[in-house]
């Protein structure tokens, strides 16, 4: 009564199953092995920042370049706050996200003993970064040579939350903290890395370091997870239409042998 899988087209379906199938377990248990990783890479991260909030700071240098390991650990570095080049970002939060209140971070680069500067985000404040009354109330950084402690950052990028990177902005604004956005504002070599300080000034408030570039679960994680499920829908699927050709197939011979709907 089966003698229809040698048929070749059942032998055509036959050979599509058994390779579509493991086929599409093997991308699925990928897909979840890489929302896996992702999980894991998160909270080895939260670990991470939560041991750099008591561990000592290090000197700059010693934490560079900026990797998911030594992002958010404690940097130290010496110089004096260059107060002719203060920038303000704007349309910044404190939590990154979208409903929250907008503000803006307040930057100003700190020329090291090395030659170099350190972009230094020194805190946030609600309100315009157009707003002369909003912007009067940045307080004035220390002056003379400083020792600055803070949770050191990799540059930003186009895909950074809050970051405008169509340019645009006016005089002592910036869209986007990186030395390559500071290269053409500031006379000066930029580290490839800033800091957020911990300790501000009243009115401003800390800006808390976000985590490493790839580290977190962001919609690329929760991507993962969802074509997991597609693959062995898949699988799923593929058998499923065996078995009801199969038993179609079975039961069109089954009524052949027993004459129904013959003559």
């Amino acid at each position: 009564m089966y003698r229809f899988l040698l048929t070749p087209r059942w032998w055509g379906i036959n050979v599509f199953a058994v390779l579509a199938i493991p086929f599409c377990v093997f991308m699925g248990s990928w897909q979840l092995s890489r929302f896996e990783d992702r999980v894991n890479s998160h909270q080895q991260q939260a670990d991470r920042t939560a041991a750099a909030e008591t561990a000592a700071a290090r000197p700059l240098d010693s934490l560079l370049p900026v990797d998911q390991v030594t992002s958010g650990r404690q940097a130290r570095a010496r110089g004096t706050y260059d107060t002719r080049h203060q920038l303000l970002v704007p349309d910044r939060t404190l939590d990154r996200k979208a409903s929250s209140r907008p503000g803006f971070y307040v930057l100003t680069p700190l020329r090291t003993d090395g030659g170099k500067a350190l972009p230094v985000v020194r805190g946030w404040l609600p309100g315009d970064a157009n707003n002369p009354a909003d912007t009067a109330k940045v307080p004035a950084p220390p002056s003379g040579e400083v020792t600055v402690t803070g949770a050191l950052q990799a540059s930003e990028n186009v895909g950074t939350s809050g970051v405008q990177s169509g340019g645009g902005l006016p005089n002592g604004q910036l869209g986007m903290i990186s030395a390559a956005s500071l290269v053409n504002i500031v006379p000066y070599p930029v580290y490839d890395a800033w800091i957020t300080l911990g300790d501000t000034s009243a009115p401003l408030k800390a800006v808390p370091p976000a985590a490493a570039e790839g580290s977190g679960l962001d919609l690329k994680a929760f991507q993962n997870l969802g074509y997991t499920g597609e693959w062995f829908v898949f699988a799923g699927f593929v058998l499923f239409m065996w078995f009801r050709l199969f038993r179609r197939e079975a039961e069109a011979a089954r009524d052949e042998a027993l004459g129904i709907g013959v003559g």
